[in-house]
């Protein structure tokens, strides 16, 4: 039936059309905004999980940082604990040259007492940030230092943060405080021969200000004896032992915290990519899709402009 109150062909044309815009509007959306799902209506699971996510990587950049400044600290007091290192196993080869016969020792002294000063400057300056791990004038034994090293969270949803912790008291070199607390300024009970028997002798290598009691600092003069320097060779192979060990604990800290951060930088690009699959537009689909909904488009335009001229049709029959 033929009706010039009615036009269904031009109702149907117009419900196309309008059909064919929401589509076109929809897909320009994701073209300019490069998101399949970008608010919640979109898609409210796959929305929920990549704010989630985003927010995690947020954390985790804010970890980077941290992992940064603490790989900072770190390399400081291993590039202290290494210079350290070097210093003492010269002071070690003064002594062995002390003992040769002849030799004026005052002079080596002398030598000795400006590598002492060389120890006390590199335990002073291996500070960053306000913290040094080898020099301590507090009267508070060295702490426990954590680094932020990872933002976790579970599987029901509830976060975590884990820590590196490094047990500062380990590395610290010299203790104004409390002498027996830096590896240099504690004295090393050592067995020292004396004739056909040996003596207990305490040595020390750097005076903080209050060195231990009953302890003798290594130094020489020119009535040292062979078996003095005997006894300070002993005392400072003891502290090479102890500060090798402290060098490997913090070697072993800083390998750690550079291999976290490079996890970290690597879990926070595949976090990203992972959001971005469920809720990035394919612009290849989506732009294909469009030439064709601007095909559909003018086909629907044109249905429409022949639906409304067929109610002129009628005026032909009047004729």
């Amino acid at each position: 039936m033929t009706s010039i109150l009615t036009n269904t062909a031009a109702m149907a044309a117009l419900q196309t059309l309008r059909g064919i815009n929401n589509n076109m509007e929809e897909t320009q959306n994701r073209i300019s905004s490069g998101y399949r799902v970008q608010t919640a209506a979109d898609n409210a699971a796959y929305w929920s999980i990549a704010t989630t996510m985003r927010s995690d990587n947020g954390a985790l950049s804010t970890v980077q940082d941290a992992l940064g400044l603490g790989a900072a600290k770190t390399d400081v007091s291993y590039t202290g604990l290494e210079s350290a290192v070097d210093v003492v196993t010269e002071i070690k080869k003064k002594l062995v040259a002390a003992r040769e016969p002849g030799v004026d020792r005052t002079k080596i002294d002398k030598e000795l007492t400006e590598l002492k000063n060389q120890i006390q400057s590199i335990a002073e300056s291996a500070s960053f940030s306000g913290e040094n791990w080898l020099y301590n004038e507090s009267t508070a034994a060295p702490a426990t230092k954590e680094i932020v090293a990872s933002f976790n969270r579970s599987a029901d949803g509830s976060v975590s943060i884990t820590t590196l912790a490094y047990d500062t008291a380990t590395s610290v070199l010299i203790d104004t405080s409390d002498a027996s607390r830096g590896i240099l300024s504690k004295g090393y009970p050592i067995a020292q021969p004396s004739g056909t028997t040996t003596t207990t002798v305490t040595y020390y290598l750097i005076n903080p200000g209050t060195p231990a009691a009953s302890a003798t600092e290594v130094k020489l003069t020119s009535t040292t004896s062979d078996d003095q320097i005997d006894g300070m060779m002993l005392a400072v192979e003891a502290m090479l032992a102890r500060l090798t060990d402290s060098a490997s604990t913090l070697g072993a800290i800083t390998k750690r915290v550079d291999m976290q951060e490079d996890f970290v930088a690597t879990l926070m690009d595949v976090i990203e990519k992972g959001v971005g699959r469920l809720v990035d537009a394919d612009m290849n689909e989506e732009s294909t899709k469009l030439k064709a909904l601007q095909t559909q488009q003018q086909l629907g335009i044109q249905s429409l402009s022949i639906a409304n001229t067929n109610a002129e049709n009628i005026l032909q029959l009047f004729k």
